[in-house]
């Protein structure tokens, strides 16, 4: 990277969404690590003892429990690299013809093409374990296998109308997404819209949102906000002071898994995740500069990072219905499905089913996420015409 022996900040007139930097590849290491991580919790916490219930844990189990303890964090990273991604890619087209209605369409897609083959999965879990029976189908919003439930995931209701389809509860997150969404467009038309009067209707509708969605909801907004307007701020600096950047986010990380709340996102949590994440972009902001393809590690490294990414979002939602199959399986075949935290075969289990995870993630994101684009040029062929697909739509990571 280049050196800048005097420090400074710059606001770009166009969001940084380019593939050819340090930053892209780290968002895409980033997003990678950030699934698995949540992926290798939840895979913990399901098939093991909690670590506070345990009088004289292991040592491997007490390693084991404090690097699969970043979940926290790495959703609060998937909304910043959400917002530099989705926000940064929709700041940077607004103005051109029927931006919103392109971004409305990606957005659902984006989403669609993964949650609905996901439900059709947790179905047929469910049918295959007699949770739920196929004879008759269920309307109530309180139960999580319903009609009703599946609909509210599908419009991001879950965790405000309907619980989490299935109790995948990593959908939660989506719910925020999907809103998300909805408020950055009305947000930016605030300011943007061609008239008063549209201004006036964008302004009215993004209040009644704001209204109607829990507060928590809406607090976080401003992380994913963060994360667009960062898009736009290049932080110039030599290696050294990005080199403290990084360790004082990496000391800032350890210390709020430790003693910082990492349950919900609420409003106890919000001041330790903003904080992370000013110190997360100032130093992704100071990345922005060419890969050095001839360095020999940056070429696989790329590799890497980008096979990761490519089915992180699968991975994350497909994640916790693998683990409710592997768990009935066990039960099934074994008669058990707990683990213990004193024993290294357990642990290697444990890798062989995060493996597991990994590969079906992988081999669910090949039949379904792959073809998202190729979904979303059929979608919008169908309802906006051959001009729009001629737009020049480059392949966004969001």
């Amino acid at each position: 990277m280049n050196s800048h022996p005097m420090p400074s900040i710059r606001f770009l007139k166009e969001s940084q969404l380019g593939e050819d930097s340090w930053h892209s590849l780290l968002i895409s290491l980033l997003r990678g690590l950030a699934a698995i991580q949540v992926a290798a919790a939840h895979l913990r916490s399901e098939f093991f003892p909690g670590l506070r219930t345990l009088e004289n844990p292991a040592l491997w189990y007490q390693g084991l429990a404090f690097l699969t303890g970043f979940a926290h964090q790495a959703v609060v990273v998937f909304f910043l690299i959400s917002g530099w991604l989705v926000g940064g890619s929709l700041l940077n087209k607004l103005g051109q013809p029927q931006a919103i209605t392109l971004f409305a369409i990606d957005r659902i897609t984006r989403l669609w093409t993964v949650l609905l083959p996901t439900f059709v999965l947790i179905l047929a879990a469910g049918i295959a374990s007699g949770v739920i029976d196929p004879r008759a189908p269920d309307f109530s919003p309180a139960n999580d296998y319903s009609v009703a439930a599946l609909a509210g995931n599908l419009v991001g209701l879950q965790t405000i109308v309907v619980p989490e389809f299935g109790g995948n509860f990593p959908l939660w997150s989506l719910s925020n997404e999907t809103w998300y969404y909805v408020m950055f467009p009305l947000l930016l038309m605030c300011v943007a819209a061609s008239s008063g009067v549209r201004r006036a209707l964008a302004a009215s509708a993004l209040l009644l949102v704001g209204a109607l969605l829990p507060v928590e909801m809406v607090l976080y907004f401003t992380i994913w906000l963060l994360g667009a307007a960062f898009s736009r701020v290049r932080v110039e600096c030599g290696a050294p002071l990005r080199m403290m950047m990084l360790v004082v986010l990496a000391i800032a990380s350890v210390v709020f898994r430790l003693k910082g709340s990492n349950d919900d996102m609420v409003f106890a949590s919000y001041p330790q995740d903003l904080l992370l994440s000013v110190l997360f972009l100032l130093f992704l902001s100071s990345t922005v500069t060419p890969l050095p393809r001839a360095q020999k590690f940056v070429v696989p490294l790329h590799r890497v990072a980008v096979f990761f990414s490519n089915f992180s979002f699968t991975l994350y939602v497909v994640h916790v219905p693998v683990l409710g199959i592997i768990g009935y399986l066990g039960m099934t075949l074994f008669g058990c499905r707990q683990m213990t935290a004193n024993s290294l075969a357990d642990l290697g289990v444990y890798l062989a089913m995060l493996a597991v995870v990994l590969v079906s993630a992988y081999g669910f994101y090949l039949m379904f996420e792959a073809r998202t684009y190729a979904v979303r040029r059929w979608v919008k062929n169908l309802l906006m015409g051959k001009e729009a697909i001629a737009q020049k739509t480059a392949p966004a990571k969001q």
